[in-house]
């Protein structure tokens, strides 16, 4: 009997492929686990229907990815924040105000955990930090803070 199998099964192989298993093994077992589904031709092109969408969707991500990468390397991001005595910052500049200050002036919306930071940014001055946009994609991102007035 042939089966398509939905989930890994160890010592037989890995989610999408066609196995030709046992009759007992397959209904009992794979099927009876919701592990496969018998291998018709309706269900192998329904597999590959969602595996062509699939990969047009990841694709579509990551050209949306790029695209960001690029705005992100060309934008300059303008901080203004409290200091101190010899400019230094009041506190520190974090990457969650980096993400509210990128949707506020250019309406990016990346979330505060891809943006990392490799110093603290403490003083007044231009700063670069990465932002790391999905499908191995990251971008480099230009900060001007200057004191508030």
């Amino acid at each position: 009997m042939k089966v398509l199998l939905i989930k890994d099964v160890k010592s037989l192989g890995k989610a999408g492929e066609i196995k030709e298993v046992a009759d007992g093994y397959g209904k009992n077992f794979l099927i009876g686990k919701g592990l496969a589904l018998q291998a018709t031709n309706e269900v192998i092109a329904r597999h590959n229907a969602e595996q062509k969408k699939a990969k047009a969707k990841e694709e579509e991500e990551i050209a949306q990815a790029k695209d960001l990468a690029e705005k992100l390397n060309s934008t300059k991001l303008t901080i203004k924040h409290k200091t101190g005595a010899n400019d230094q910052l009041i506190g520190s500049v974090t990457n969650k105000e980096i993400s509210e200050e990128l949707e506020k002036q250019f309406s990016i919306m990346i979330d505060r955990k891809n943006i990392s930071l490799d110093k603290k940014i403490n003083s007044i001055g231009i700063y670069e930090v990465s932002c790391k946009l999905g499908h191995a994609i990251s971008a480099s991102l230009k900060i001007d803070v200057i004191a508030e007035k």
